[in-house]
């Protein structure tokens, strides 16, 4: 199995300035995401109760870079207290490109096998991200689709 990129295509019925707002601002992250989300400059954290019930998941965010928009890239996952890095995050990139007068939105998800987890470890996470991609990316664009139509 390869666990290295998770990558997605999908098409928004909104502008690329519509769905660069959905990805970066907390109100919208809650809404398609289901995470609340906090920021302050390029660091932040997202959290929202763990799908076992088993508290509050708090997931540590920093922003690498943010062009509205086009593109928005955060790093995320690494462990309590320490600095996002190559080494120990994940990256995920939005890239954002206008099509039809909507939005081709390409996701990518890397660092994977750089982040050095044993096998079974890398495969929990990697069928996680992938199944919750799945799931909240089609959100994403009926969310920011709704907003145009309002």
């Amino acid at each position: 199995m390869e666990n290295g990129t998770i990558e997605r295509e999908i098409r928004v019925a909104a502008t690329p300035e519509v769905v660069y707002e959905v990805i970066t601002r907390p109100e919208h992250i809650a809404a398609w995401w289901g995470f609340d989300a906090v920021f302050e400059g390029s660091t932040g954290t997202m959290s929202r109760p763990r799908r076992d019930g088993s508290g509050t998941a708090v997931v540590p965010v920093s922003v690498v870079e943010a062009e509205p928009p086009r593109r928005f890239v955060f790093r995320w996952v690494q462990p309590d207290g320490q600095a996002a890095t190559p080494e120990n995050s994940f990256l995920v990139t939005f890239e954002l490109v206008p099509e039809d007068g909507g939005t081709l939105l390409k996701l990518t998800e890397a660092g994977f096998r750089e982040i050095g987890w044993e096998a079974a470890r890398l495969e929990e996470y990697y069928r996680d991200h992938t199944a919750g991609w799945d799931e909240h990316l089609p959100q994403l664009a009926a969310y920011a689709a709704g907003l145009v139509r309002s």
